[in-house]
């Protein structure tokens, strides 16, 4: 929950309006501010403070606890000009807020921890555990110094600007292990802890079981990633509870699905009470992996709880990216972000030059020319296989005539992958010529390097006979100068001559070009591979110079 507290009129009608924004995340504090910030900052994650920097550094600075317990505190100041992230950037979430509110009030979002000011991800904000000499290790990053990573367990990170040796370290492990000086150890969820209980087990006896398990495995409990059991177990109050204590996920399975996995340790008594020879080594090693643990009892007379620990195998992990039609405004924060997460990042070059200051230092880039897609495809692919955080690009919407299709034809469920969508060219053009796609409407390639011209003219032909806005993608290039004439032909034997026909090139860039003309009077020599061709419907019209399909309203249709 966030805390809102202001002081003033103006900080309240800020505060309101941030308020309507998040009902469900916000709770407004009333009443004398030294109270409401203190009431406040016991009971949210997150404040947010309509007063000067000055008073709020008065106000919260006996309520400190400590880096890892205090709550993210942004001030905005009384003109509502900046969100300033002034207590826990990292660890409380205040440097995403303040560019959260920023984005909602129209604010600039003042963020002044080091490694965000120079593009460096912090290692507080990997999503890790992370415990060990961190402050020491970022300043040395920071500083350009020598930084070794040490991946004992592989795990999709973002770009750190590290070496084969140097005198401090950043290691990524799942031991149990002590932090050398100069030295953060990041414990990536890699370990999955099978459990099987009684009827009535108690909380401790099965939390007894797994700390023991681990400690004497020399493994780190902050790298579990659940308890998993058989499904006949999920209710069971101490499996529940000690999931929750552990801050875990209670993952549960089928019984048939336990009993398809080859264990050393089957036995009788599972088989009989829930249908499965093993619980606890069926339900960790489900998911593959390798077995550290094999199945251990409790200590209780009688034992009323097993478990067993698997490591699984880290995943890389593929962002299929769109950049949207060109402008910059026109990228996604989500896009941004998983530019900003990659590892390594693959792409067209004339797509990479588009984004490659958002790239944060230490990025892999792999670019290639036209008529590499296959190539790039693969090699985002393999590169997620080794286990590396990658963003494969593409323009518009990754998913529309792009990398996504090709990509995820060579993936297997051996990876992650994440589809980021973008502003198509379609849509970027739609929007520039008024509303052509206001109603049913196709998108069709005209480029027959991948399609055979037959298969395209009849998808042309089967679109002009259902009356279907059509947009044209890759219409015309030096090679290939007669698809669409012919397109258009075949069009014109189903609509009239005066069908609006809107021509856009390079939509959303800085020399883009809109056009509205006619079926009867557009050239496809004025047209090119950078262009989008719209053509509208037996409905779609010129309205004030603008393509208008209509969407069909019955209140339309009465007022004309």
């Amino acid at each position: 929950m966030i805390g809102l507290i202001s002081a003033t009129a103006a900080g309240a009608a800020a505060r309101d309006r941030l308020a309507a924004a998040w009902p469900d995340r916000t709770r407004v504090y009333d009443g004398p501010v030294a109270d409401a910030v203190r009431a406040a900052f016991a009971e949210c994650d997150r404040l947010v403070c309509f007063l000067a920097t000055g008073a709020v550094v008065r106000l919260v600075a006996p309520l400190l606890r400590g880096k890892t317990d205090d709550p993210g505190v942004v001030c905005m100041d009384e003109a509502g000009r900046f969100a300033v992230s002034l207590l826990g950037g990292h660890g409380g979430g205040a440097n995403e807020l303040a560019r959260e509110v920023g984005e909602v009030l129209g604010a600039e979002p003042v963020v002044t921890t080091a490694t965000d000011a120079v593009g460096l991800p912090g290692l507080d904000t990997l999503g890790l555990p992370v415990e060990g000499d961190v402050a020491a290790v970022s300043r040395a990053l920071l500083d350009g110094e020598a930084v070794a990573l040490r991946a004992e367990v592989t795990w999709p990170l973002p770009p750190l600007p590290v070496a084969a040796e140097g005198a401090y370290t950043v290691r990524v492990t799942d031991r149990l292990v002590e932090p050398a000086d100069g030295e953060a150890v990041l414990r990536p969820p890699t370990l999955v802890v099978g459990v099987g209980a009684s009827k009535g087990a108690p909380v401790e006896e099965v939390l007894g079981l797994v700390g023991d398990a681990l400690r004497e495995a020399g493994l780190s409990a902050a790298s579990v990633a659940e308890l998993a059991t058989v499904d006949a177990k999920a209710g069971e109050p101490g499996l529940v509870e000690a999931a929750r204590r552990l801050g875990v996920p209670l993952v549960t399975h089928a019984a048939e699905a336990l009993a398809r996995v080859e264990v050393p340790n089957p036995s009788e008594a599972p088989l009989a009470a829930v249908g499965t020879p093993s619980v606890a080594e069926a339900a960790a090693l489900v998911g593959g992996g390798e077995l550290l643990v094999p199945k251990r009892k409790s200590a209780g007379s009688p034992a009323m709880a097993t478990c067993a620990v698997v490591r699984r195998p880290g995943r890389g992990r593929l962002a299929v990216v769109g950049l949207g039609p060109g402008a910059r405004d026109l990228l996604t924060p989500r896009a941004r972000d998983e530019l900003r997460r990659a590892s390594v990042l693959v792409g067209l070059d004339q797509y990479v030059d588009q984004i490659r200051d958002l790239l944060r230092p230490g990025t892999r880039v792999l670019e290639s020319g036209l008529g590499a897609e296959e190539e790039r495809a693969r090699t985002a692919v393999e590169e997620a296989r080794r286990g590396q955080a990658v963003a494969l690009i593409g323009s518009g919407d990754a998913g529309v005539y792009a990398m996504a299709s090709p990509a995820l034809a060579e993936a297997s469920d051996d990876i992650d992958v994440v589809g980021v969508p973008g502003v198509t060219a379609a849509l970027a053009a739609g929007a520039l010529l008024g509303a052509p796609l206001g109603h049913d409407h196709v998108s069709i390639s005209l480029s027959d390097l991948h399609t055979p011209w037959e298969v395209i003219e009849r998808r042309v032909r089967a679109a002009a006979e259902a009356d279907l806005v059509v947009t044209f993608y890759n219409p015309r290039s030096r090679g290939r100068d007669w698809q669409l004439p012919k397109a258009l032909a075949v069009l014109a034997g189903h609509r009239s001559p005066a069908t609006p026909v809107g021509v856009v090139r390079n939509a959303s860039r800085a020399d883009e070009s809109v056009r509205l003309t006619t079926l009867a009077a557009l050239d496809p020599a004025t047209v090119d591979m950078m262009t989008v061709v719209t053509v509208g419907n037996t409905a779609t019209r010129d309205v004030a110079g603008r393509m208008v399909t209509p969407r069909g309203y019955r209140w339309q249709e009465e007022t004309r």
